[in-house]
């Protein structure tokens, strides 16, 4: 098997910005899963916030080989950058009929970074069936910033999915994207492992941009969902168009014009 890291492409990545996560079904070979499910079992080692990977997760360990398959490698790299730090890391698990599930909520404080963010892997070892409850996200959320259980009010919302998956399947979120682990209905205990991941590196142009001028870039930016209304939706690719400038360093990307007729400044142009 290569183990050489498995870059996105500039679509893959242009659907990250748009959805808020990338979904990589079944990439981890079924002999780690069956390891995983005995090493979630016990307590991990502790990690303190901002731990560079090799030493937060040794060479040999379960985590560093899971965060080194190529596939999962590359997506990192291709989003982060090389050499990201951990800031934590962390086994959720679900006792079968539990009763209960977490309120929708976005991970820790409003983060209002324009050129910046965090990625938080989430590993599934068996399969995730719709009794056992799986994650629930909220696509295209991430950018709508809200302070973490603000939205907890809210029971569902148009468009909404909610993982089901099999064994090995590996999920890359933005770190402000709406979710909530779901209530286990099924007789099996359900586990996810959770990392979140800082980049170290502007994160500009980290994957393959060989296909950088693919209109298919725009066609994904411009993607809407079900829960928006007609304003709320452009105002959500508005955000979109300001990451993507950032993070492909084409400062004139834009969509519709709404960027750049929002940025006109003719006073300004005429003091310069």
């Amino acid at each position: 098997m290569s183990t050489t890291p498995q870059l996105l492409s500039s679509v893959q990545v242009a659907r990250f910005v748009a959805h808020g996560f990338l979904r990589l079904d079944g990439v981890v070979p079924a002999e780690m899963n069956e390891e995983a499910l005995r090493v979630f079992t016990g307590d991990l080692p502790v990690v303190p916030y901002g731990t560079p990977v090799p030493k937060a997760f040794p060479e040999g360990s379960f985590a560093r080989r899971l965060v080194e398959l190529p596939a999962v490698a590359g997506a990192l790299e291709s989003l982060v950058g090389p050499d990201p730090t951990v800031d934590h890391h962390f086994v959720h698990t679900r006792e079968p009929h539990e009763g209960s599930a977490q309120p929708l909520h976005a991970d820790a404080l409003i983060d209002v970074r324009p050129d910046a963010f965090d990625v938080q892997l989430m590993y599934y070892p068996q399969d995730v069936t719709a009794d056992m409850g799986g994650t629930l996200v909220v696509p295209g959320s991430h950018l709508r910033r809200t302070n973490e259980s603000d939205t907890g009010r809210y029971q569902n919302l148009l468009g909404q999915t909610r993982l089901t998956c099999s064994a090995g399947t590996v999920m890359l979120l933005h770190h402000g994207i709406w979710h909530g682990g779901r209530r286990n209905d099924s007789d099996t205990v359900r586990h996810m492992y959770k990392i979140r991941f800082n980049p170290t590196v502007p994160q500009v142009r980290l994957w393959d941009v060989s296909d950088l001028n693919s209109p298919d870039v725009a066609a994904e930016l411009g993607h809407t969902f079900p829960w928006y209304e007609p304003a709320t939706g452009r105002l959500e690719i508005h955000h979109r168009i300001h990451l993507w400038r950032a993070l492909s360093g084409d400062s004139d990307f834009d969509i519709d014009h709404w960027a750049t007729r929002i940025a006109n400044r003719p006073a300004l142009r005429s003091q310069s």
